[in-house]
């Protein structure tokens, strides 16, 4: 698997995702990232939900641990990358919501829309997700790795039919508590 740690990441985008793609894709490669590009010309741009397939198969199959997908509102590309298996994607239009992708939800997709994030934005929340990792930042926070790793586990095993069979409610609903908020976390 190509690993974030060893600065590999596989990028996809539609045509409205584009030009962004590429800003981000020339930024990353300067700080000396290896990007694998799967829509490397506008005209080898697929509709959203097919990049998002695509990008969501590199990480279904075990090539990459993460990726970036890029289209206009980063909303159509999430939810198509989302469909494949072990694809945990999130949309971002800030740094915050980029780096708590990674450190809280464990996210393996990030969405971006060239529709309303700058290219030097989309750069920073590119940074902000590849160079963090889950729970970077919060190992000060009692219980806060144990509940969020509860919430990626039971989101990456989750049995619809046995989910509806069961009234909606999961079958096994383990707890786990956390500790109180430390002082001076501002996300």
């Amino acid at each position: 698997m190509k690993m974030t740690k060893d600065r590999h990441v596989v990028v996809s985008a539609d045509f409205a995702g584009y030009p962004l793609k590429e800003a981000v894709k020339a930024h990353l490669q300067a700080r000396g990232w290896s990007v694998t590009d799967l829509t490397p010309t506008l005209d080898d741009a697929p509709m959203y939900q097919r990049a998002g397939f695509m990008v969501g198969a590199k990480i279904a199959e075990g090539e990459f641990e993460k990726a970036l997908a890029f289209c206009g509102t980063g909303m159509g590309i999430h939810v198509a990358a989302s469909k494949c298996p072990h694809v945990h994607a999130a949309v971002a239009e800030t740094v915050p919501a980029a780096l708590r992708a990674s450190t809280a939800n464990n996210c393996n997709v990030l969405a971006m829309g060239a529709f309303y994030t700058a290219p030097r934005l989309a750069m920073a929340m590119a940074d902000a997700f590849l160079e963090s990792s889950f729970g970077d930042g919060y190992e000060n926070w009692r219980g806060f790795a144990e509940y969020h790793q509860l919430g990626f586990d039971e989101c990456e095993n989750f049995d619809y039919e046995a989910y509806k069979a069961n009234g909606f409610e999961l079958v096994d609903k383990p707890t786990v508590t956390m500790g109180p908020e430390p002082s001076g976390l501002a996300y």
